[in-house]
């Protein structure tokens, strides 16, 4: 069993930077327009050629209300009829892309994200599931991962069973705080009856597992009124946990500037929230997986990170790593082998060169060797808490000495101070290191130095 993370405020304190929270390495800054249609179909035909397993993700953009924190491509409205014309267009993608691949090529892992998935109708929901079943290899066996995100105001149980029975065995739920205060200052008034009520639904229905989402560093938030929000979600007892850092960057994010940043708590108070956080969480027995993620020792995620076999991608931490990732739908990303692409994230440009029968790939890059190696160690540190050098260079053919060996007074520095304990062998991070993971892997990010940090979160 991994060690329990510890707590060190100093360490903290000194290394809570900004940066990457590596859902890929490259990350999505270094993407560039020189990356098309033709990149992607190239990649398409070498999935199907080695016949590799897929996962899909599917973007649903509409929310009926606006949370003024989010950060998600969205669109908000009150109009139901806006979906249709959307769904016109992705099915015509989903047909595309699907022509290009094999019907032997199984979807272990499927998961509509957004947005509120939950805003299309039920015979929406129903259509589109019936059509990525006409198209791809979907399981029938529920045994493929399979999962959506929920808003419980914008679902019961009636939506559930229909969820449950269109294949769906997976839920991630957006909680985000109970506090009403809180609720109020972001525009998200969610009950916990509203929320207890999805649960129950999806528990009694034999949803596999069920993910909430909590986010600290909201305005009006103390570490009082969130540790009782976190004892409810406790209470609830889901699968999996993600507490997310709010980053305020109202520059980028338009619906932030509603936000009173007056009534932001202070970087101390968020870092007792953390600290309470982890504290409820570990005495509850959950487990840190890393990166904001905590999971019961029982779940897939612990399981595979107790046996090295863990992986990250877009989707976040997966057992499902070795899949092709096809993503559908506006701004979506896709990785296929050393391709990564995105779609247009404008939705009336996404909508129009499909319109057109043109796949929507806007933007995307291709790994070089050195990405590649580079991908590989950020995955292990990130994933494993620790890095085998002998795996690395029997991979890529390398000394990793001599590789990285500009990078090695920056590695002293951070076992000198705790974070990792380095020898000729690897490295592990150790407990005090495993909250700052993602401070060690920037020091194996060749672009980090060219990027304006402003664009990404702090690490705490």
């Amino acid at each position: 069993m991994l060690d329990a993370i510890r707590w060190d405020t100093d360490l903290i304190r000194r290394y809570d930077l900004a940066g990457p929270r590596y859902t890929s390495y490259p990350t999505a800054v270094q993407f560039h327009s020189q990356v098309g249609t033709f990149d992607l179909l190239h990649a398409l035909r070498e999935s199907r050629k080695a016949l590799r397993p897929l996962s899909l993700y599917v973007h649903v953009p509409f929310c009926a209300n606006i949370c003024y924190y989010c950060a998600c491509n969205k669109v908000i409205t009150k109009d139901r009829g806006r979906a249709l014309p959307y769904l016109q267009r992705l099915e015509q993608e989903i047909q595309l892309i699907a022509c290009h691949l094999d019907p032997g090529q199984k979807v272990e892992q499927l998961h509509f994200g957004g947005g509120t998935p939950t805003f299309l109708s039920h015979d929406e929901l129903r259509q589109l599931m019936g059509h990525l079943r006409q198209h791809f290899n979907l399981l029938d066996d529920d045994s493929g991962d399979y999962g959506i995100e929920i808003d419980p105001r914008e679902a019961d149980w009636s939506t559930m069973g229909l969820l449950r029975e269109l294949g769906f065995n997976r839920v991630s739920i957006g909680l985000q705080d109970l506090d009403p205060a809180v609720q109020r200052a972001v525009n998200r008034l969610q009950s916990l009856e509203e929320t207890r009520a999805v649960i129950e639904a999806a528990r009694t229905l034999q949803f596999r597992s069920i993910n909430i989402d909590l986010i600290y560093g909201l305005p009006k938030q103390t570490p009082d009124n969130f540790a009782r929000t976190v004892e409810e979600v406790i209470n609830l007892q889901p699968d999996r946990l993600s507490v997310f850092n709010y980053a305020h960057l109202p520059e980028r994010f338009m619906p932030q500037r509603r936000i009173n940043s007056q009534e932001l708590p202070a970087p101390a108070e968020k870092l007792q929230m953390l600290q309470r956080t982890i504290e409820q969480l570990t005495a509850a027995g959950y487990r840190y997986i890393g990166m904001d993620h905590f999971a019961l020792p029982d779940d897939e995620l612990a399981i595979a990170q107790e046996e090295s076999t863990l992986q990250r991608n877009f989707q976040g931490y997966t057992t499902h790593g070795h899949c092709d990732l096809i993503g559908l739908g506006v701004s979506a990303i896709s990785q296929i082998g050393d391709l990564y692409c995105q779609n247009s994230s404008d939705l009336n440009q996404y909508q129009n060169l499909l319109g057109g029968a043109q796949l929507a790939t806007s933007r995307g890059l291709v790994c070089n060797q050195d990405d590649r190696i580079r991908r590989a160690v950020i995955q292990q540190l990130i994933c494993n808490f620790s890095l085998d050098f002998e795996a690395i260079e029997q991979q890529f053919n390398i000394d990793f000495r001599g590789y990285f060996g500009e990078l090695w007074p920056q590695l002293q520095a951070m076992a000198e101070d705790g974070l990792i304990k380095l020898n000729n062998e690897g490295i592990e991070v150790l407990p005090a290191g495993r909250l700052l993971v993602r401070s060690v892997c920037m020091v194996f990010d060749t672009y980090l130095e060219q990027q304006n940090r402003q664009r990404f979160s702090r690490v705490i």
